[in-house]
Protein backbone atom coordinates (compact mmCIF):
# COMPACT_ATOMS: atom_id res chain seq x y z
CA UNK A 1 0.00 0.00 0.00
CA UNK A 2 1.77 3.31 -0.97
CA UNK A 3 2.23 5.64 2.15
CA UNK A 4 1.44 8.58 0.23
CA UNK A 5 -0.20 11.82 1.68
CA UNK A 6 -3.26 12.90 0.21
CA UNK A 7 -4.44 16.44 -0.82
CA UNK A 8 -6.52 17.58 -3.40
CA UNK A 9 -5.60 19.07 -6.18
CA UNK A 10 -4.95 22.93 -6.17
CA UNK A 11 -7.23 23.01 -8.98
CA UNK A 12 -10.19 22.14 -6.67
CA UNK A 13 -8.91 23.62 -3.79
CA UNK A 14 -11.88 25.90 -3.57
CA UNK A 15 -14.37 22.73 -4.27
CA UNK A 16 -12.32 21.24 -0.88
CA UNK A 17 -14.41 23.29 1.20
CA UNK A 18 -17.12 21.26 -0.18
CA UNK A 19 -15.75 18.22 1.06
CA UNK A 20 -16.44 14.90 -1.34
CA UNK A 21 -20.39 14.45 -0.61
CA UNK A 22 -22.31 11.67 0.61
CA UNK A 23 -23.65 8.85 -1.95
CA UNK A 24 -26.73 7.51 -2.93
CA UNK A 25 -29.77 9.44 -1.48
CA UNK A 26 -27.59 11.28 1.06
CA UNK A 27 -27.63 13.55 -1.73
CA UNK A 28 -31.23 14.63 -2.22
CA UNK A 29 -31.23 17.02 0.00
CA UNK A 30 -27.40 19.14 -0.12
CA UNK A 31 -27.35 21.87 2.24
CA UNK A 32 -25.35 22.51 5.17
CA UNK A 33 -27.99 22.26 7.63
CA UNK A 34 -28.49 19.43 10.49
CA UNK A 35 -32.11 19.21 12.34
CA UNK A 36 -32.35 18.10 15.73
CA UNK A 37 -34.11 14.69 16.47
CA UNK A 38 -36.45 14.82 19.18
CA UNK A 39 -39.56 12.70 17.84
CA UNK A 40 -40.26 9.42 18.88
CA UNK A 41 -36.96 8.94 21.33
CA UNK A 42 -36.97 5.44 22.89
CA UNK A 43 -36.52 5.72 26.47
CA UNK A 44 -32.95 4.09 27.77
CA UNK A 45 -33.91 1.39 29.75
CA UNK A 46 -31.04 -0.95 31.26
CA UNK A 47 -27.60 -0.89 32.34
CA UNK A 48 -25.51 2.55 31.57
CA UNK A 49 -22.66 2.18 29.48
CA UNK A 50 -19.28 4.18 29.76
CA UNK A 51 -20.96 7.14 28.17
CA UNK A 52 -24.60 9.06 29.31
CA UNK A 53 -25.60 9.17 26.05
CA UNK A 54 -24.04 8.89 22.15
CA UNK A 55 -25.11 11.42 19.82
CA UNK A 56 -25.76 10.27 16.61
CA UNK A 57 -25.85 11.63 13.11
CA UNK A 58 -27.23 10.39 9.74
CA UNK A 59 -29.49 11.58 6.63
CA UNK A 60 -33.21 11.45 6.48
CA UNK A 61 -32.85 9.26 3.64
CA UNK A 62 -32.96 5.65 2.26
CA UNK A 63 -28.89 4.61 2.42
CA UNK A 64 -29.38 5.40 5.94
CA UNK A 65 -32.34 3.15 6.62
CA UNK A 66 -30.57 0.96 9.03
CA UNK A 67 -30.78 4.19 11.48
CA UNK A 68 -34.01 5.21 10.38
CA UNK A 69 -35.42 1.47 11.15
CA UNK A 70 -32.71 1.06 14.31
CA UNK A 71 -34.53 3.99 15.50
CA UNK A 72 -37.54 3.45 14.56
CA UNK A 73 -38.32 0.33 15.95
CA UNK A 74 -36.24 0.96 19.23
CA UNK A 75 -33.33 -2.03 17.94
CA UNK A 76 -30.35 0.58 18.56
CA UNK A 77 -31.80 2.21 22.01
CA UNK A 78 -32.62 -1.56 23.24
CA UNK A 79 -28.67 -2.80 22.61
CA UNK A 80 -27.26 0.51 23.79
CA UNK A 81 -29.47 0.38 27.15
CA UNK A 82 -29.13 3.27 29.71
CA UNK A 83 -26.73 4.98 27.19
CA UNK A 84 -29.22 7.45 25.30
CA UNK A 85 -28.93 7.82 21.82
CA UNK A 86 -29.41 11.40 20.75
CA UNK A 87 -30.03 12.01 17.24
CA UNK A 88 -29.12 14.68 14.63
CA UNK A 89 -29.94 14.44 10.78
CA UNK A 90 -28.18 16.28 8.29
CA UNK A 91 -28.69 17.03 4.62
CA UNK A 92 -24.72 17.19 3.55
CA UNK A 93 -21.50 15.14 4.12
CA UNK A 94 -19.50 18.51 4.72
CA UNK A 95 -21.65 19.46 7.73
CA UNK A 96 -21.97 15.89 9.28
CA UNK A 97 -17.94 15.60 9.08
CA UNK A 98 -18.11 19.21 11.09
CA UNK A 99 -20.28 18.02 13.68
CA UNK A 100 -17.94 15.02 13.90
CA UNK A 101 -14.66 17.00 13.69
CA UNK A 102 -16.33 19.35 16.86
CA UNK A 103 -17.46 16.81 19.37
CA UNK A 104 -21.27 17.56 18.31
CA UNK A 105 -21.80 13.87 16.86
CA UNK A 106 -20.04 10.55 18.17
CA UNK A 107 -21.28 8.25 15.34
CA UNK A 108 -22.53 8.92 11.90
CA UNK A 109 -23.86 7.32 8.66
CA UNK A 110 -21.84 8.51 5.65
CA UNK A 111 -20.87 7.91 2.28
CA UNK A 112 -17.40 7.19 0.91
CA UNK A 113 -16.49 10.33 -0.50
CA UNK A 114 -16.87 11.97 2.53
CA UNK A 115 -15.09 9.60 4.53
CA UNK A 116 -11.87 9.58 2.30
CA UNK A 117 -11.45 12.82 2.21
CA UNK A 118 -11.98 13.70 5.82
CA UNK A 119 -9.28 11.06 6.82
CA UNK A 120 -7.40 11.97 4.48
CA UNK A 121 -8.13 16.15 4.97
CA UNK A 122 -6.96 14.93 9.11
CA UNK A 123 -3.88 13.19 8.11
CA UNK A 124 -5.61 10.39 9.57
CA UNK A 125 -6.74 11.70 12.47
CA UNK A 126 -10.38 11.74 12.85
CA UNK A 127 -12.44 9.10 11.92
CA UNK A 128 -12.80 5.58 11.77
CA UNK A 129 -14.75 3.32 9.82
CA UNK A 130 -15.85 0.82 12.10
CA UNK A 131 -18.76 -0.61 9.94
CA UNK A 132 -20.71 -0.99 6.90
CA UNK A 133 -24.41 0.41 6.44
CA UNK A 134 -25.41 -0.18 2.59
CA UNK A 135 -24.72 -0.68 -1.22
CA UNK A 136 -25.77 -0.06 -4.09
CA UNK A 137 -29.10 2.57 -5.16
CA UNK A 138 -26.93 4.57 -8.08
CA UNK A 139 -28.58 4.57 -11.09
CA UNK A 140 -28.13 6.16 -14.86
CA UNK A 141 -31.54 7.17 -15.95
CA UNK A 142 -32.23 9.15 -19.33
CA UNK A 143 -34.65 10.42 -21.63
CA UNK A 144 -35.83 7.39 -24.14
CA UNK A 145 -36.32 9.61 -27.07
CA UNK A 146 -33.26 11.02 -26.57
CA UNK A 147 -31.29 7.91 -25.51
CA UNK A 148 -31.11 4.51 -26.30
CA UNK A 149 -28.16 2.89 -25.57
CA UNK A 150 -24.94 3.87 -23.83
CA UNK A 151 -23.42 4.85 -26.86
CA UNK A 152 -25.95 7.38 -27.04
CA UNK A 153 -24.77 9.40 -24.08
CA UNK A 154 -21.94 11.18 -26.33
CA UNK A 155 -22.80 14.18 -27.11
CA UNK A 156 -25.79 14.36 -24.74
CA UNK A 157 -26.19 16.88 -20.88
CA UNK A 158 -26.16 14.02 -17.90
CA UNK A 159 -26.64 15.67 -14.07
CA UNK A 160 -24.68 14.41 -11.30
CA UNK A 161 -25.10 15.87 -7.69
CA UNK A 162 -22.12 17.56 -7.20
CA UNK A 163 -18.32 18.13 -8.32
CA UNK A 164 -16.40 15.36 -6.83
CA UNK A 165 -19.31 13.59 -4.91
CA UNK A 166 -19.42 10.19 -5.03
CA UNK A 167 -21.77 9.45 -7.95
CA UNK A 168 -20.04 12.38 -9.66
CA UNK A 169 -16.39 10.50 -9.91
CA UNK A 170 -18.06 7.41 -10.39
CA UNK A 171 -20.14 8.73 -14.03
CA UNK A 172 -16.18 10.17 -14.77
CA UNK A 173 -14.32 6.78 -14.45
CA UNK A 174 -17.06 5.43 -16.63
CA UNK A 175 -16.71 8.12 -19.08
CA UNK A 176 -12.73 7.81 -19.07
CA UNK A 177 -13.31 4.01 -19.61
CA UNK A 178 -15.23 4.42 -22.27
CA UNK A 179 -12.60 6.50 -24.36
CA UNK A 180 -14.43 9.48 -24.04
CA UNK A 181 -12.42 12.71 -22.83
CA UNK A 182 -14.27 15.29 -20.26
CA UNK A 183 -12.85 18.08 -18.22
CA UNK A 184 -13.37 16.89 -15.01
CA UNK A 185 -13.84 20.76 -13.12
CA UNK A 186 -15.93 22.12 -15.98
CA UNK A 187 -17.63 19.12 -17.05
CA UNK A 188 -17.31 20.16 -20.54
CA UNK A 189 -16.08 17.23 -23.10
CA UNK A 190 -17.51 14.43 -25.26
CA UNK A 191 -20.01 14.54 -22.59
CA UNK A 192 -21.95 17.84 -20.74
CA UNK A 193 -21.69 16.49 -16.93
CA UNK A 194 -23.85 18.96 -15.42
CA UNK A 195 -23.77 19.15 -11.64
CA UNK A 196 -27.23 19.45 -10.16
CA UNK A 197 -28.48 19.44 -7.07
CA UNK A 198 -30.89 16.33 -6.69
CA UNK A 199 -33.65 18.67 -5.17
CA UNK A 200 -33.84 20.35 -8.50
CA UNK A 201 -32.55 17.72 -11.44
CA UNK A 202 -35.57 16.63 -11.35
CA UNK A 203 -37.17 19.98 -12.26
CA UNK A 204 -33.70 20.38 -14.93
CA UNK A 205 -34.91 17.12 -16.57
CA UNK A 206 -38.88 17.74 -16.93
CA UNK A 207 -37.80 21.51 -18.72
CA UNK A 208 -34.95 19.18 -21.04
CA UNK A 209 -31.94 21.25 -19.63
CA UNK A 210 -30.40 18.12 -18.97
CA UNK A 211 -30.75 14.76 -20.96
CA UNK A 212 -30.84 12.05 -18.05
CA UNK A 213 -28.66 12.00 -14.96
CA UNK A 214 -26.39 9.24 -12.70
CA UNK A 215 -28.03 9.33 -9.44
CA UNK A 216 -29.25 8.22 -6.21
CA UNK A 217 -32.03 6.88 -4.63
CA UNK A 218 -34.77 7.78 -4.84
CA UNK A 219 -33.91 10.86 -6.88
CA UNK A 220 -33.44 8.15 -10.13
CA UNK A 221 -37.09 6.63 -9.66
CA UNK A 222 -38.52 10.43 -9.23
CA UNK A 223 -37.33 10.68 -12.50
CA UNK A 224 -38.56 7.38 -13.78
CA UNK A 225 -41.75 8.34 -12.69
CA UNK A 226 -41.30 11.64 -14.71
CA UNK A 227 -40.75 9.88 -17.88
CA UNK A 228 -36.88 8.69 -17.13
CA UNK A 229 -35.67 5.15 -18.35
CA UNK A 230 -32.78 3.37 -16.48
CA UNK A 231 -30.12 2.52 -18.81
CA UNK A 232 -27.62 1.33 -16.05
CA UNK A 233 -27.57 0.51 -12.55
CA UNK A 234 -24.40 0.93 -11.24
CA UNK A 235 -24.05 -2.08 -9.38
CA UNK A 236 -23.40 -3.80 -12.53
CA UNK A 237 -19.94 -2.28 -12.83
CA UNK A 238 -19.01 -3.66 -9.56
CA UNK A 239 -17.75 -7.06 -8.52
CA UNK A 240 -20.32 -9.08 -6.94
CA UNK A 241 -22.43 -5.78 -7.54
CA UNK A 242 -21.68 -4.34 -4.50
CA UNK A 243 -20.23 -1.37 -3.94
CA UNK A 244 -20.02 0.87 -0.42
CA UNK A 245 -22.30 3.45 -0.48
CA UNK A 246 -23.28 4.31 3.05
CA UNK A 247 -20.54 3.66 5.96
CA UNK A 248 -20.61 4.03 10.25
CA UNK A 249 -17.86 6.35 11.49
CA UNK A 250 -17.24 7.08 15.00
CA UNK A 251 -14.29 9.76 15.91
CA UNK A 252 -11.47 8.23 17.45
CA UNK A 253 -11.42 10.05 20.58
CA UNK A 254 -15.29 8.75 21.04
CA UNK A 255 -13.56 4.91 20.03
CA UNK A 256 -10.56 5.39 22.56
CA UNK A 257 -12.98 6.67 25.28
CA UNK A 258 -15.74 4.47 24.74
CA UNK A 259 -15.34 1.27 22.61
CA UNK A 260 -18.11 -0.45 24.94
CA UNK A 261 -20.84 1.59 23.42
CA UNK A 262 -19.49 1.58 19.81
CA UNK A 263 -19.65 -2.48 20.59
CA UNK A 264 -23.32 -2.19 21.27
CA UNK A 265 -24.60 0.58 18.38
CA UNK A 266 -22.91 -1.88 16.16
CA UNK A 267 -24.64 -4.72 17.58
CA UNK A 268 -27.86 -2.61 17.23
CA UNK A 269 -27.15 -1.85 13.46
CA UNK A 270 -25.93 -5.66 13.04
CA UNK A 271 -29.72 -6.61 14.17
CA UNK A 272 -31.22 -4.13 12.38
CA UNK A 273 -30.36 -5.05 9.02
CA UNK A 274 -30.97 -8.73 9.86
CA UNK A 275 -34.82 -7.21 10.59
CA UNK A 276 -34.96 -5.50 7.47
CA UNK A 277 -33.61 -8.30 5.45
CA UNK A 278 -35.52 -10.79 7.26
CA UNK A 279 -38.83 -8.12 6.94
CA UNK A 280 -38.66 -6.30 3.73
CA UNK A 281 -41.88 -4.89 3.50
CA UNK A 282 -42.12 -3.74 6.96
CA UNK A 283 -38.45 -2.23 6.95
CA UNK A 284 -39.59 0.32 4.12
CA UNK A 285 -42.41 0.91 5.87
CA UNK A 286 -40.92 1.41 8.90
CA UNK A 287 -38.46 3.49 7.17
CA UNK A 288 -40.75 5.73 5.54
CA UNK A 289 -42.63 6.27 8.46
CA UNK A 290 -39.27 8.04 10.19
CA UNK A 291 -38.68 10.00 7.35
CA UNK A 292 -42.02 11.15 7.41
CA UNK A 293 -41.15 11.77 11.41
CA UNK A 294 -38.31 13.62 10.36
CA UNK A 295 -39.20 15.69 7.41
CA UNK A 296 -43.27 15.95 7.00
CA UNK A 297 -43.45 13.88 3.98
CA UNK A 298 -43.14 10.75 3.22
CA UNK A 299 -42.34 8.93 -0.04
CA UNK A 300 -44.79 7.81 -2.00
CA UNK A 301 -44.95 4.27 -3.48
CA UNK A 302 -44.09 4.85 -7.15
CA UNK A 303 -40.89 6.11 -5.69
CA UNK A 304 -40.27 4.20 -2.32
CA UNK A 305 -41.09 0.91 -3.77
CA UNK A 306 -38.00 0.80 -7.05
CA UNK A 307 -35.69 2.66 -4.90
CA UNK A 308 -35.93 0.31 -1.65
CA UNK A 309 -35.39 -2.60 -4.46
CA UNK A 310 -31.99 -1.26 -5.44
CA UNK A 311 -30.67 -0.63 -1.66
CA UNK A 312 -28.60 -3.59 0.18
CA UNK A 313 -28.68 -3.35 3.93
CA UNK A 314 -25.13 -5.01 4.96
CA UNK A 315 -22.20 -5.43 7.82
CA UNK A 316 -19.58 -5.38 5.12
CA UNK A 317 -17.66 -2.03 4.30
CA UNK A 318 -16.94 -3.47 1.55
CA UNK A 319 -13.58 -1.86 2.05
CA UNK A 320 -11.70 -2.69 -1.12
CA UNK A 321 -14.22 -0.64 -3.05
CA UNK A 322 -13.54 2.31 -1.02
CA UNK A 323 -10.20 2.00 -2.32
CA UNK A 324 -11.45 1.35 -5.64
CA UNK A 325 -13.18 4.73 -5.83
CA UNK A 326 -10.77 7.00 -3.91
CA UNK A 327 -8.52 5.42 -6.79
CA UNK A 328 -11.46 6.53 -9.56
CA UNK A 329 -10.96 10.00 -7.79
CA UNK A 330 -7.46 9.97 -8.91
CA UNK A 331 -7.69 9.15 -12.50
CA UNK A 332 -10.30 11.56 -12.56
CA UNK A 333 -7.66 14.06 -11.92
CA UNK A 334 -9.50 14.95 -8.53
CA UNK A 335 -7.46 13.76 -5.75
CA UNK A 336 -3.51 12.86 -5.44
CA UNK A 337 -2.59 9.24 -4.45
CA UNK A 338 -4.85 8.80 -1.16
CA UNK A 339 -2.71 6.69 1.84
CA UNK A 340 -6.41 5.47 3.50
CA UNK A 341 -4.34 3.01 5.76
CA UNK A 342 -5.74 2.80 9.32
CA UNK A 343 -9.23 4.12 7.98
CA UNK A 344 -10.99 0.97 9.10
CA UNK A 345 -11.39 -0.33 12.62
CA UNK A 346 -13.27 -3.60 12.44
CA UNK A 347 -12.55 -5.15 15.02
CA UNK A 348 -15.93 -4.51 17.28
CA UNK A 349 -17.88 -5.14 14.23
CA UNK A 350 -16.11 -8.53 13.83
CA UNK A 351 -16.59 -9.40 17.51
CA UNK A 352 -20.11 -8.84 16.82
CA UNK A 353 -20.71 -10.57 13.99
CA UNK A 354 -19.07 -13.67 15.03
CA UNK A 355 -21.37 -13.48 18.27
CA UNK A 356 -24.13 -13.20 16.23
CA UNK A 357 -22.87 -16.48 14.04
CA UNK A 358 -21.65 -14.35 10.84
CA UNK A 359 -18.67 -14.34 9.16
CA UNK A 360 -16.52 -12.00 9.48
CA UNK A 361 -15.38 -8.70 6.94
CA UNK A 362 -12.06 -7.67 5.76
CA UNK A 363 -10.61 -4.40 5.91
CA UNK A 364 -9.07 -5.10 2.68
CA UNK A 365 -5.36 -4.03 4.38
CA UNK A 366 -6.58 -0.40 4.84
CA UNK A 367 -7.06 -1.16 9.00
CA UNK A 368 -5.54 0.45 11.77
CA UNK A 369 -2.04 -1.14 12.28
Amino acid sequence: MPATRTTLRRGIAAAAALPLLIGALASCGYGSEAEKDDKVAPVAKGKKLSADSVKLGYFPNLTHATALVGEQEGILQKELGGTQIKSTTFNAGPSEIEALNAGAIDIGFIGPSPSINAYTKSQGKNLRIVGGSASGGVKLVVNPKKIKTLDDLKGKKIATPQLGNTQDVAFLNWIKEKGWKVDAQSGKGDVSVVRSDNKITPDAYKSGSVDGAWVPEPTASKLVSQGAKVLLDESALWPDKKFVITNIIVSQKFLKEHPDVVEALLRGTVKTNAWINANPDKAKASANAKLKALTGKDLPADIIDPAWKSVQFIDDPLAATLQAQADHAVKAGLLEKPDLTGIYDLTSLNKVLKAEGKPEVADAGLGVK
